[in-house]
């Protein structure tokens, strides 16, 4: 799948916004201990992956009903589902700068329902051509995402025979639509009426 910029400027996905919030004290002070312990854009990028996708709980796995959107909010409560945690993760890293986008899949339920679109962030790294697709949910039982340049390793490949899709626009800020649907939910049961299932 070809991968398309949402917008031309490079500079777009360093930008803080509402939801990436990267000037905010707390995401500086995890982006200042992360890089004491690495060397380059990569070795840092690697941590910052698994600083998320390990110690900041996804609230379904977790059971916690609260609903986190911003970064800042998302790294002080540990808590948050993908596309929070994918604010966290792209605060971590525009504000080292890397450039960082936002990007979608639309998942089934179990049943062949539709689920709610699934957040995950894209990288580009000093030096690559390329964007890298990188997904911090968080591993459990059956998901084993991790960080690669080489092959996508995402916690859900999509099975297009039940309709589910790889969305290839790289988006510079939160989908109206998503944020408007973590906004607007007072707890994480209300979030999966309120998240779109398609975009």
């Amino acid at each position: 799948m070809e991968l398309i910029q949402q917008i031309p400027q490079l500079s777009a996905y360093l930008a803080a916004d509402d939801a990436i919030d990267h000037e905010h004290p707390l995401v500086r002070e995890t982006v200042a201990g992360l890089r004491n312990d690495t060397t380059d854009a990569y070795t840092y990028a690697a941590a910052a992956y698994a600083f998320v996708r390990d110690t900041i709980a996804h609230s379904a796995d977790s059971g916690d009903m609260r609903v986190s959107w911003r970064a800042s909010d998302v790294l002080a409560t540990r808590n948050g589902i993908c596309h929070a945690k994918a604010h966290a993760l792209a605060a971590l890293l525009r504000a080292a700068g890397i450039p960082t986008a936002l990007c979608y899949q639309a998942l089934g339920e179990e049943d062949g329902d539709p689920g709610p679109v699934h957040g995950l962030i894209a990288v580009r790294l000093p030096g690559r051509d390329r964007w890298d697709r990188q997904d911090p949910r968080g591993n459990k039982p059956g998901v084993d995402a991790q960080f690669s340049l080489d092959e996508e390793r995402l916690a859900w490949p999509v099975r297009p025979e039940f309709g589910e899709v790889d969305y290839p626009v790289l988006h510079a800020a939160p989908h109206p639509a998503v944020l408007r649907g973590l906004k607007s939910a007072e707890d994480r049961r209300q979030l999966w009426r309120t998240l779109p299932t398609e975009l």
